[in-house]
């Protein structure tokens, strides 16, 4: 009671009764006069783990409604964390993503690119920022430096003026300003500019990502509409691929996310095994028991064919960047942390691939024993 009643006199009379007061009632009232910031409860973790708890993650995923991020909003919803879902399409479109999280755990909110307000809005409640915003093809509204440097250093801004500690930017591991893709030039250019703005960022840099959704395995799959024949630069044999399963991507985020020593380190994201793209794409063509005659098409004349699809308005089923994109072989880097880093087990093409091609096989082949197809073959250059 002593106690409280001298940390409620004014601060003015507290010189005057020092001397008769000890130096561990003085020590006692100098603390209880500091001001406590305030935490949200979200930020709190308790629970034994699992998605009613809380793991004391409220993340703002960026870029949640595309394909890795709903593997990503199901990780961080699993383990109990509030996210936060800017989104620019109606909300409808998008509630598959709700059941990923407890009640209530799961906020959509409406944000719009270009407002820096919209943007420190979407995230001034959060201590995790996830950056996914991504997408394979320009539009009249957002250019490849729109998608890939503006927006993402704008995030980085904002993310490091509101005091976020963990900021986490999906880069890709064949971005180089050299590249003769515009899609990777510009990721080099945004992971450099996000790198500027938040140093302690990290970045995630994968190599072609599979999954049941994406648009490597199952571009390659389609192409059986076309006729059987499948056009390959050069026949795919001067272009080595790794390419990383989703889940191990969205599991790498996560732990990094929890990884205290994260901050500032740049990922490398890559499959257990190097194929040529020749040989990939006739292992996805053998799981899907189709038949694969692949041909030699000249870059020109590849590019030719890519604009015509490129016109459609909509979302277009290849581009001439693409094409070149495919076609680049994928670097290694060393001395970069990977995947094991993380604590995560790359899943291999052979044990995932099946899951993406069954719904390419014809209705006799459904059933079909994936032990009948023979392996890819791999190479270690």
């Amino acid at each position: 009671m002593a106690t409280l009643a001298l940390v409620s006199r004014p601060v003015g009379v507290l010189p005057k009764i020092s001397s008769s007061c000890s130096s561990a009632v003085l020590s006692a009232a100098s603390v209880t006069t500091v001001p406590q910031r305030k935490l949200h409860h979200a930020v709190i973790p308790k629970g034994k783990g699992g998605r009613s708890s809380s793991s004391g993650i409220a993340a703002t995923v960026f870029g949640a409604t595309g394909f890795l991020g709903r593997y990503v909003v199901n990780r961080l919803g699993r383990i109990g964390s509030q996210i936060v879902l800017p989104h620019r399409c109606d909300q409808y479109d998008i509630m598959y993503l709700r059941p990923m999280g407890d009640l209530g755990q799961i906020i959509f909110m409406e944000w719009d690119a270009r407002n820096k307000e919209s943007i420190k809005r979407a995230l001034e409640h959060s201590n995790v920022v996830i950056n996914l915003v991504g997408r394979e093809w320009e539009t009249s509204n957002y250019r490849y430096e729109d998608v890939f440097v503006t927006i993402p250093q704008q995030i980085a801004k904002a993310a490091r003026a509101a005091g976020i500690t963990k900021f986490v930017h999906m880069s890709h591991l064949n971005a180089d300003i050299r590249s003769p893709s515009k899609y990777l030039r510009n990721k080099a250019v945004g992971e450099a500019a996000v790198r500027d703005e938040f140093p302690d960022a990290i970045i995630m840099k994968p190599s072609e990502i599979f999954g049941r959704e994406d648009r490597f395995f199952n571009y390659y799959a389609n192409m059986r509409w076309f006729g059987n024949a499948v056009p390959l630069i050069s026949l795919g044999k001067k272009t080595v691929k790794q390419p990383v399963h989703v889940v191990d991507v969205a599991k790498a985020i996560i732990n990094a996310v929890r990884d205290p020593d994260a901050n500032g380190k740049t990922y490398a994201l890559v499959g257990p095994n190097r194929y040529l793209l020749h040989d990939l794409v006739e292992y996805i063509y053998a799981v899907a028991h189709r038949p694969f005659v692949p041909y030699p098409l000249p870059r020109p004349l590849y590019h030719l064919a890519a604009q015509f699809f490129a016109m459609n308005p909509f979302e277009p089923w290849t581009t001439a960047d693409k094409v070149d994109r495919f076609h680049t072989t994928d670097l290694k880097y060393p001395g970069l942390p990977g995947l094991e880093d993380l604590g995560i087990t790359p899943s291999t093409v052979e044990q995932k691939a099946i899951e993406i091609l069954r719904r390419h096989r014809r209705f006799r082949y459904l059933e079909a024993d994936l032990d009948e197809t023979k392996p890819a073959k791999t190479v270690n250059y």
